[in-house]
């Protein structure tokens, strides 16, 4: 089944994507299934989405955003998956593509529609509740005209779709402990258990707004 919204290899030492403004592709969509969520006290379980990014170009320093193999590093932000008014993705996709959606769009839009497509994304260290300092992203949104004239970088990862319906045990055997735990916790992965019949990798589609303004990502 589609993703649809509606109204990090684990081990060894990890280098954060540095705070600033910086230029980046959507490569990988992974549905988390429903979780528990705590915020002021009331506990609400709901379903979640990660979206993970590939960051290109340099620090305030000047020195290459990529990891200790030369390769793009990877931030990545979880939502709930909701189109509501107050939305995170909402806001995100929004600003992201420069355009609030239709009320049409708002009844179901597929978020594969955003794999491969390049952002600016704002990150931010933030302090968590278990003391400990995180890199964020605060926010998503469209790549200015001069920065598409100038032309983007080369890709690097191969655009993947995480689904708990038809699971990519190969893509699932190569994330962090920590991201495979998160999913098994969820009642859709425990329901299965966990297991798929055939591997199902997830193909990029067309978006479905191709009639859309080429100004318009998605």
């Amino acid at each position: 089944m589609a993703l649809i919204a509606k109204e990090s290899g684990g081990g060894g030492e990890f280098t954060p994507v540095p705070q600033g403004m910086h230029l980046a592709r959507c490569y990988r969509i992974i549905d988390l299934g429903t979780q528990e969520t705590t915020y002021l006290g009331t506990v609400k379980h709901l379903p979640k989405v990660m979206l993970q990014f590939e960051v290109h170009g340099e620090d305030e320093t000047g020195k290459s955003i990529v990891t200790a193999k030369g390769e793009p590093m990877s931030i990545s932000k979880n939502f709930t998956l909701s189109l509501a008014e107050k939305a995170t993705l909402r806001k995100d996709l929004q600003t992201w593509r420069g355009k609030e959606f239709t009320a049409d769009e708002l009844r179901g839009f597929e978020l594969k529609n955003v794999l491969g497509v390049w952002a600016m994304v704002s990150v931010i260290k933030a302090m968590g509740n278990n003391g400990k300092e995180y890199t964020n992203i605060a926010a998503i949104m469209s790549v200015p005209p001069a920065i598409k004239k100038a032309g983007m970088p080369e890709p690097h990862n191969e655009l993947k779709m995480f689904s708990i319906d038809e699971p990519d045990m190969t893509l699932f055997d190569s994330f962090s402990n920590g991201l495979k735990e998160k999913i098994g916790k969820s009642p859709e992965w425990q329901a299965r258990g966990g297991k798929s019949s055939a591997p199902a990798p997830a193909k990029a589609a067309a978006s479905g707004f191709d009639d859309m303004d080429d100004d318009i990502p998605f």
